[in-house]
């Protein structure tokens, strides 16, 4: 069938406005390539020898939008040419503005590879040029010789490598030489070299080593890992030689802080730690928590699931993608930096890379004998501020400032003359005591525990007595001095103290280590004689969710003393039952379920009297967590006995001989 002249032009019209969609966007591309700045750092030439072309290439396109004719159509061959250049512009767009956003140290070892690519590019664009149809497109004779310019500057345009980064680059690969070998760089020609890659500062290093960090996560190479954490360890010796000392460290609080403003959804918190989950796993019993904190709770001796109680059947953990993806999400959208301690671990912790075990020695070398030769306050606050961020980043730099005895020097400047001081030193305790042997050092180390104690009750600021009790938290990791610290009234006395008064930061510090004291028999039998059910009761308003976490593992090892303590604050774990988030729910829940079981009918009463709490039972046993919708089960059916009258009864014969001053009883 013929086609009719009422069909073509539609056709056609289409057909123009895809060539003027595509030229215009070929317009933008070039401009934004023809924007871009040459790298200031290596490979300049390069770099501003194919900026130079895409200005050109602009002017070309420019003038074809400007003279375009939706009448006509493109020849195919000028289309194909079109798209081809669209994707070597965006290649251009990409390599520099990669190069520029790179890390400076790694770049100017891959140099020549860099420069290689600034080659193929070149030469796409310039076979492009060559096969453009120039004649077909009926050029104006200007634009004609702009694109012979381009074609002569594509062909006669040699990438090289600059003989003074050449240099640099050797220089560099000297001193991570040297390094290896054990023997210290020159100063100056470390400063040197760093002057020249302007790396001018302690804020420039910091954000060098930061972005190196980030090249290792996307490399899959393990040769290029390898050069990328030698230059790791390379930029923090050289932070803190060359800048430590006129560096102003600035009080960065731990990674939770951040996010101390923010009501974290009670899914991405950990049952444990009750903070935001970083590594989310599952065990066997289907609950979630934090890696780190499981493996605490695992290592610490318990063999049960924290949550349900239930006996582990084993100690596998399957990684939560779909929970740390959304976590993820939630961070970025709330600004919050988010980078699990395995991934960080990963990055830092290539133990058997000799240059960043040395380089690492040597930093750590450095820090102490010059905070132990200082003078001033103010400058040793600099070094062990340096010191405090070393002892973050990995197994390994905790491992040598221990072993170069950094704990009995970190002891001396615990005290309370320079407030500042005090917070780095106990803070770098706190990032030591991550490491497992660095518990022991700490516990047994003359004057360290003491001196952190001390700083839990009588520090100068609430942001160090809040990384005393995280310290504290984290020494409770081992069983053996989880029960040495529980017995010791200073410790809790210290923890309750900050968990009734401190701000919104310290109290989770405080009470993330009263719950894992709480594991402890003995250690609860102390907690309730100093007040612990008090404490709980007025965290509850303005922290509900932990405080009647903490109160649940205290009830479940506390005895009728617990019991007894609670029986006044029933009415308040019951607004938590109605009003909290799930996970507050579930914990209140469990809690009255203990206490009625273990309070007699007396506290059933109490609860019963309640206007309007079957309801509110009954609603979480409709949207609660699972385990709050079994404990609410339960609770319900405890009520449901003691209305019918079978509660009383069953627990009258032991009532009758029971010998007690509390006005509550165990049941039989």
């Amino acid at each position: 069938m013929a086609v009719t002249p009422e069909i073509l032009p539609p056709k056609k019209k289409r057909e123009s406005d895809s060539d003027e969609t595509l030229l215009r966007t070929l317009l933008l591309k070039s401009k934004e390539a023809s924007a871009l700045n040459p790298i200031p750092f290596v490979l300049f030439h390069n770099s501003k020898s194919i900026i130079r072309v895409a200005k050109l290439l602009t002017l070309v396109v420019e003038d074809l939008v400007m003279n375009y004719n939706s009448e006509s159509l493109f020849p195919a061959s000028a289309v194909l040419c079109f798209e081809e250049m669209l994707i070597v512009l965006n290649g251009i767009k990409n390599l520099v503005c990669d190069c520029c956003e790179n890390s400076k140290l790694w770049l100017l070892l891959q140099q020549q590879s860099v420069a290689n690519k600034f080659q193929e590019l070149t030469l796409e664009l310039s076979t492009l040029i060559d096969i453009f149809p120039m004649k077909d497109m009926k050029l104006s004779q200007d634009i004609e010789e702009l694109v012979i310019l381009i074609r002569k500057q594509c062909s006669k345009t040699v990438f090289y490598i600059d003989e003074k980064d050449s240099v640099l680059r050797n220089d560099v690969l000297e001193k991570l030489d040297r390094i290896k070998r054990e023997i210290v760089p020159q100063q100056f020609k470390l400063k040197e070299i760093f002057q020249k890659l302007n790396l001018n500062d302690s804020i420039s290093c910091t954000e060098e080593i930061e972005v190196l960090e980030e090249e290792y996560r996307n490399q899959e190479d393990e040769k290029s890992k390898a050069e990328i954490v030698s230059l790791i360890g390379l930029v923090r010796y050289a932070k803190c030689v060359l800048y430590g000392e006129s560096s102003s460290p600035k009080i960065v609080r731990r990674n939770k802080s951040s996010s101390t403003d923010l009501t974290i959804p009670a899914d991405f918190r950990c049952p444990i730690s009750l903070d935001l989950v970083r590594d989310p796993v599952v065990v066997s019993t289907g609950q979630t928590y934090d890696r780190a904190s499981i493996n605490l709770w695992i290592e610490s001796g318990h063999t049960t699931c924290p949550k349900t109680g239930q006996t582990l059947d084993h100690t596998e953990m399957i990684p939560n993608h779909a929970l740390r993806n959304l976590i993820i999400m939630w961070c970025r959208e709330h600004r919050i930096p988010f980078e699990s301690t395995e991934t960080k671990e990963k990055v830092n912790g290539v133990t058997t890379n000799k240059t960043l075990i040395e380089a690492t020695k040597m930093t750590v070398s450095f820090l102490l004998q010059k905070a132990k030769a200082s003078q001033s306050l103010e400058t040793t606050n600099r070094f062990v501020y340096e010191l405090r961020a070393l002892a973050k980043t990995d197994s390994n730099s905790r491992a040598c400032i221990a072993e170069a005895d950094g704990l009995p020097l970190l002891v001396k400047f615990l005290g309370q003359e320079h407030p500042t001081l005090q917070v780095n030193a106990v803070t770098t305790i706190l990032n030591l005591s991550i490491l497992e042997a660095n518990k022991t050092l700490i516990m047994e180390t003359d004057g360290v525990l003491n001196g952190v104690i001390e700083v839990l009750r009588n520090g100068a600021t609430w942001e160090a007595k809040g990384n005393a009790a995280a310290t504290i938290f984290s020494l409770t990791g081992v069983h053996a001095y989880r029960k040495k610290l529980g017995r010791k009234s200073r410790v809790i006395k210290g923890l309750m103290e900050l968990a009734k008064n401190g701000p919104i930061s310290s109290k989770r510090d405080a009470l993330v280590a009263i719950l894992n004291l709480a594991g402890d028999r003995e250690a609860v039998a102390k907690l309730l004689e100093i007040g612990v059910v008090e404490m709980a009761s007025q965290v509850m308003d303005g922290l509900p969710e932990e405080g009647v976490t903490v109160l649940e593992a205290v009830v479940k090892k506390g005895g009728l003393a617990a019991i007894t303590a609670t029986f006044h604050i029933i009415k308040k774990l019951a607004m938590i039952l109605r009003d909290g988030t799930e996970r507050a729910q579930e914990s209140a829940a469990a809690t009255l379920v203990n206490v009625c079981r273990k309070g007699g009918p007396e506290v059933v009463s109490e609860l019963a009297a309640i206007p309007g709490i079957e309801r509110v039972i009954w609603e979480v046993m409709g949207m609660g967590t699972g385990r709050g919708r079994r404990k609410a089960a339960t609770l319900l059916r405890i009520l449901r006995r003691w209305a019918a009258g079978l509660y009383g009864n069953a627990t009258a014969a032991y009532s009758a001989t029971a010998t007690t001053t509390t006005r509550v009883v165990l049941p039989a």
